[in-house]
Order: C-alpha cells, then sequence, then structure tokens
C-alpha cells in the first residue's frame, strides 16, 4: 500500500509547472509518467506499448492467446496545479493488482492503461485517451492533436489503431472519490452505480451601465443584480431536488468598475444528476426564472448550450460482482453516483464498465492537498483482488 501512495508521489514530479503537479495531453513530462510505469510493468511480467492516442497500455497475458480481456484503467493527466492522486493512482493500482498475482496466469488477460487525456485543459476536449480507446475521435477532434501527437514520437495517421478489441470482458476504474461522501459515512470504498449527467451553460444578462452616483435606484438596469438574485434562485431550487448540484462557477461583470452600474454579466451554469429527466427539467426551470428576474428588472437574458452529457449507468453485472467483492473483504457496500465525469463513461459504451470509488481525505480533489489513506489502498487491492477471482471462477 505504502508503494502504490510512493509510486503516486513519485509519478506527480513529473510536471509542467515546477512546485505544482501540471501534466496536460502529451505534455514533456507525460514521457516521465511513461518511462516509471513501463518499468513497474515489465518487472510484473506485462508487455508495455503506447498506442498512437498516447495511451500507455501494459498486457499480462493469459492462459491462452485467445482468451478474452479484462481491462482497469484511469487517466495520466492532470488539471492546473493538481493533486498527486486524481486519475494515476488506477493505474498504479491496476500495476499493483498484476504484481500480486506474482505472475500467476488467468483464464483472461488483463490490460492496464493509463489513458493520456481525462482533463481537457490542453484542449479544452475531455476524454481524448478513451475515446480513442473506443474509436471516437472524428477528423475535426484529429486535427486539432495531431501535432502533438507527432512531437510525442507517434504517429496521429494510425490513431485508430487504438481502439479495443472486441474480446472484452469489462473495464475496472479505480478513483478517488473527489468529494466528502465517503469520509462523512466513515468510509473507506464506494461502489459507483451511475455516473450523473451534465448540462453546461452559458448564461448573459443584459442591462444598462450608467453612473452609479447620479442613477436613482428605481432607474436602473443593473445586470449584476439580475445575476445576484437568479444566482441565489440556481442555489434553492437545487437544493429542492434531490441529488442535484447546480453551480454558477464563473461571472465577469462589465464594464466592471466600481462607479459604475453593471450592465451585464456573463455567468457560467452547471446542473448535474443521475437522472436526465431530472436534470433537464432543473435547467429549464432555472432558465424561466432567470426570465421572470429579468422581465422583473428590465433586463434581457440569453443563453447558450455548452454541454449535455447523459448519465451512464455502470454495468449491472460487474457493479454487483464489485459489490459482493466489497462484502466479501468485511467492508460495508455503499452505492454511490459520481457526480464528475471519468473515463468509465466513456469505455461503457463499448464495454461492461464498473468504478470502486477511495474515500478522499477531506473531500478535497484537483489541489496540491489531495490525499488518500493507506488502509483505503489496501482495501481496495483487496477488493480488486477477488473481482479478479470471481472472473477467473466464470471463466476457468
Amino acid at each position: 500500500m505504502s508503494d502504490v501512495i510512493a509510486r503516486c508521489r513519485l509519478l506527480a514530479e513529473a510536471t509542467e509547472e515546477p512546485g505544482f503537479i501540471t501534466r496536460t495531453f502529451l505534455s514533456a513530462p507525460m514521457h516521465q509518467v511513461h518511462d516509471h510505469l513501463r518499468g513497474w510493468m515489465e518487472q510484473a511480467g506485462m508487455r508495455v506499448s503506447t498506442d498512437d492516442a498516447g495511451n500507455l497500455r501494459g498486457v499480462y497475458s493469459a492462459l491462452s492467446a485467445e482468451a478474452p480481456r479484462f481491462f482497469i484503467g484511469s487517466h495520466l493527466d492532470t488539471v492546473p496545479r493538481a493533486g498527486a492522486f486524481d486519475g494515476i493512482l488506477g493505474v498504479v493500482l491496476g500495476v499493483a493488482l498484476v504484481e500480486r498475482l506474482e505472475r500467476r496466469r488467468l483464464p483472461f488477460a488483463i490490460e492496464v492503461i493509463g489513458f493520456s487525456e481525462e482533463e481537457g485543459v490542453r484542449f479544452g476536449v475531455p476524454f481524448i485517451g478513451s475515446r480513442a480507446f473506443i474509436g471516437d475521435v472524428d477528423n475535426e477532434l484529429l486535427a486539432r492533436i495531431a501535432g502533438p501527437i507527432s512531437a510525442f514520437g507517434l504517429d496521429p495517421n494510425r490513431i485508430s489503431e487504438a481502439r479495443a478489441g472486441g474480446d472484452s470482458l469489462g473495464y475496472l476504474e479505480f478513483h478517488i472519490e473527489q468529494g466528502p461522501v465517503l469520509e462523512s459515512l466513515g468510509l473507506s470504498l464506494g461502489v459507483v452505480e451511475a455516473i450523473s449527467g451534465q448540462s453546461r451553460l452559458d448564461v448573459l444578462l443584459e442591462g444598462k451601465a450608467n453612473h452609479a452616483g447620479t442613477t436613482p435606484m428605481h432607474l436602473r438596469r443593473d445586470a449584476l443584480a439580475g445575476a445576484a438574485e437568479w444566482i441565489g434562485v440556481v442555489e434553492r431550487e437545487a437544493r429542492e431536488v434531490p441529488g442535484a448540484v447546480a453551480t454558477v462557477g464563473r461571472a465577469a461583470v462589465s464594464p466592471g468598475a466600481g462607479n459604475v452600474i453593471p450592465g451585464s454579466v456573463a455567468a457560467s451554469l452547471d446542473v448535474r444528476h443521475v437522472d436526465d429527466a431530472v436534470r433537464r427539467d432543473l435547467v429549464a426551470r432555472l432558465l424561466r426564472c432567470g426570465e421572470q428576474i429579468a422581465k422583473a428588472r428590465c433586463l434581457t437574458v440569453s443563453w447558450a448550450q455548452r454541454l449535455d452529457q447523459p448519465a451512464v449507468a455502470m454495468d449491472s453485472t460487474l457493479t454487483q460482482m464489485l459489490e459482493s467483492a466489497v462484502a466479501h473483504r468485511g467492508h460495508p457496500v455503499h452505492r454511490m453516483a459520481s457526480g464528475a465525469g471519468h473515463d468509465a463513461m466513456i469505455v461503457a459504451r463499448q464495454m461492461p464498465a464498473a468504478m470502486l470509488f477511495l474515500r478522499s481525505p477531506g473531500g478535497i480533489s484537483h489541489h496540491p492537498d489531495e490525499t488518500v489513506l493507506a488502509e483505503d489502498v489496501a482495501a481496495a487491492l483487496d477488493v480488486g483482488m477477488r473481482l479478479l477471482e470471481q472472473l477467473e471462477q466464470r471463466h476457468a
């Protein structure tokens, strides 16, 4: 367990920004990450390659060459000034599971995959690695990323070869929760049953900029005051919907002077829920509220949808097996939804997928203080081994 944590911290030293953990899609420090992981994979008896999307792939062979394959993976990139465990922990845990086999072969192969990009930092497009893995990279995206792929020493014209074969048993992703739920319950692990759908919109409220000292209050068309009222409604309405979260995380005020009434506010809206109908209904209600507030204040409001990502359920059979493994190892079984997106939601479009969350101390993620507990890592490894045993019994 200490080896897993130490390895994650070692990989965190591969960064574009000294003193912080910043590692974007196929940036130069990714070579260091690949070198370390390649060494550990090869020591564990794995055959290692890098596909032309930049995904690092270590294959632990089965008893026979014709055997199906079980995938374990997560991503190797980070957000700017990140923590040491988001994404990378799932890859290092996959390697650790293969090491625990001590060269014993199974009736299926295991492939540990480190996806090249999940966060979407470098190009504003998330899940490039896992999209290539399922064959979902179109010509427009390929044109945007071809340069970095070539600079990394790969061939963008062969990116289609990154696609997984059709002999897949499924995909397992270990990941820190990135939230406070497991810690609040005193639990080490959580079984993910679904990944929430997401709506992201840009919302623009427009009024009239004017002099702050000479314009009476009843004659103002203050866009910021209207935005503030609407943001309060967003919070209040989301609290009334079980399982929903809604966030206005960005607001740009114009003209932005202390002695000028704000003429416009450009804001973001992020709404998530595991039920797409509930999510879309909440979005529609929030936009209607925005229209009502704008009308009452003599403002105008407009919006543009930037993302409508459907919720993704994890595979029921694989999830039940994961629950059984958690219970078998003596841990309480807690099902939960993921409010954040993960590679598993992309991979689930092609093969059965499951996720196991590890507790995030303090609920902290995407921050240098992000960490993980040794006992939780040990629990995850035990559960992972039990899941491999179950798969072995099924496919013996």
